[in-house]
């Protein structure tokens, strides 16, 4: 009589291609588990995209659409096989926290649900530089109001999130904030005293301010430990 073989123990003869992220510093791998844990407590099924940053050999974009529906990104130095892949937060944290180690096991794909359009490599053009404590004065009223006007969810309704709360401009740009942007650099712990790691690498440090850039398309905030980005404007519906 033949058995059936263990598919634990032949992963690769029942098609599954097999995922390995590799960080080899500790810091580097608390950093990335920092910001899993953030993106898993603002929303417990998070998933997190994790991209091979090709402008900088070495280093990793971990990648979250918070519930602001507002991206959260976080670049570490480290690998991942395959280059491009999502994956479960609640998966990629217990990689990080439990089994421990600069090489895991992330968890299955699921790239199918990822439904948010990433930014395309280009240039962002510097708008202006936001003291820290000024965004996060901002966002505190900005809690204060929320609290008030919390929808039957129990998150703040889109009217309150889509208000322009701070402008910044150049020649080129006249950007409106939304508080939706503040509310995501907050819940990631991105900007105050208590956002945990060091800088990201590969980028500016941003200290006590949060840079602002921006494309035709796109708005990003950059903050000491992370970025948050989202679509200047709405992209038009496909009609058939």
């Amino acid at each position: 009589m033949v058995y059936p073989r263990a598919p634990s123990a032949h992963l690769a003869a029942y098609g599954r291609d097999v995922t390995e992220l590799r960080v080899a510093d500790a810091a580097e791998r608390e950093n990335l588990a920092a910001f899993v844990a953030r993106a898993v407590r603002l929303d417990g099924q998070a998933v997190v995209r994790l991209r091979q940053r090709d402008a900088v050999p070495g280093v990793l974009d971990a990648w979250t659409m918070t519930p602001f529906e507002v991206l959260a990104t976080r670049g570490v130095r480290g690998e991942i096989e395959p280059r491009d892949v999502t994956v479960s937060g609640n998966e990629l944290l217990a990689a990080l926290t439990v089994a421990g180690g600069e090489r895991m096991d992330p968890g299955p794909s699921r790239d199918l649900l990822w439904h948010s359009d990433l930014p395309t490599s280009g240039t962002w053009q510097h708008v202006d530089d936001l003291p820290a404590s000024v965004v996060a004065e901002v966002t505190e009223r900005g809690v204060e109001v929320a609290r008030d006007n919390v929808g039957p969810q129990g998150t703040p309704p889109a009217s309150l999130l889509d208000q322009p709360v701070l402008t910044v401009s150049n020649d080129a740009f006249d950007l409106k904030v939304q508080l939706r942007c503040l509310f995501a650099l907050s819940g990631m712990g991105f900007t105050g005293a208590s956002g945990e790691g060091a800088d990201a690498p590969g980028e500016e440090a941003t200290g006590d301010v949060v840079r602002v850039s921006a494309t035709d398309s796109w708005l990003r905030m950059d903050a000491r430990y992370g970025a948050v980005l989202r679509r200047r404007h709405a992209l038009l519906p496909l009609v058939f």
